[in-house]
């Protein structure tokens, strides 16, 4: 077997097993194809599915080595993206083909510094709800739907992908929307009386009827929304708005904490609604919010 032949199973095995998006199938195929033409040009050879067993932590060093520094280089998180995806191919032959590759496990990927969240300020992400709502030229369900859709995102911080993961079953929502976030981490969401009658509105008015176990939100034909709606939705807003192009979906997230923090809300209570695993991650916000901080400071600390 040919390393090519290797990489078509894997392909396969990520498309019809695990069932990987197209997009995400297609940056694993640039990447590894990438990385093959790399070892076959080194070392003058077609490549075999034993040689890839025999591959050297130096020869994955000057592989990466040349991505960084090549003619289109790669970002620390983009190279540390690549060398996560080369060990995943390497653990599939190992498992699949028997043919293990321990000297790989001694190269590290670059250190990546996690950058600050981006929020939108109070004002802009009020606009954008509001906007949303009043986009005349469009039916008035679905702009009852996307003004419901981003209440949620900044109301209660959700994701995209949680809040579109709502049932009508799920609807009229709760007190405290009970939400399955990354790694099947659950959290419980106190949902605000604005976030409720948003999403009243948009049942009231949307011309569908829907089982309990069907997506709450629907697209113009009757189909589950899509996330890519959404962020067109927003793109759209922000134009009209004149907004900059950090007023995303998730910019709603991150200003959601950002904001109970500047009000006074400690981060571990942040830590449990945004469903973060690390209060490490959690702490990014303060250096978004280090005035607010100081402020607080200035007025709390006994020895004012």
């Amino acid at each position: 077997m040919t390393a090519g032949e290797a990489l078509a199973a894997w392909l396969d095995h990520l498309a019809l097993e695990r069932r990987s998006s197209p997009r995400t199938v297609e940056a694993y195929r640039a990447c590894l194809r990438a990385y093959l033409a790399f070892l076959e040009q080194h070392r003058g050879e077609v490549l075999t599915l034993a040689a890839l067993g025999s591959v050297s932590a130096a020869e994955l060093r000057a592989y990466l080595a040349k991505r960084r520094t090549g003619d289109h280089p790669l970002a620390a998180r983009s190279l540390s993206q690549a060398l996560s995806a080369i060990r995943a191919f390497h653990r599939f032959i190992d498992r699949r083909f028997d043919t293990p590759n321990t000297a790989l496990s001694l190269v590290r990927g670059p250190r990546v510094h996690p950058g600050a969240p981006r929020p939108v300020s109070e004002d802009q992400a009020f606009g954008l709800i509001e906007e949303a709502g009043d986009e005349e030229e469009r039916a008035e369900w679905t702009a009852a739907r996307d003004q419901a859709v981003l209440t949620l995102l900044y109301g209660c911080g959700l994701r995209i992908s949680e809040a579109l993961s709502l049932k009508r079953g799920d609807a009229p929502l709760p007190e405290s929307l009970r939400i399955v976030g990354k790694g099947g981490k659950t959290r419980l969401a106190p949902v605000l009386p604005a976030v409720r009658e948003a999403a009243d509105l948009y049942l009231k008015m949307a011309p569908f009827t829907l089982a309990p176990d069907e997506a709450l939100f629907r697209a113009a034909r009757g189909g589950p929304l899509s996330p890519r709606h959404v962020q067109a939705t927003v793109q759209r807003l922000r134009g009209r708005l004149g907004l900059s192009d950090r007023a995303t979906p998730h910019a709603l997230r991150h200003s959601f904490a950002t904001h109970l923090l500047g009000a006074g809300a400690d981060l571990r209570s942040i830590q449990e609604l945004l469903g973060h695993a690390s209060l490490s991650t959690t702490q990014r916000y303060t250096a978004v919010d280090a005035a607010g901080l100081l402020s607080a400071y200035a007025k709390a600390h006994p020895r004012r």
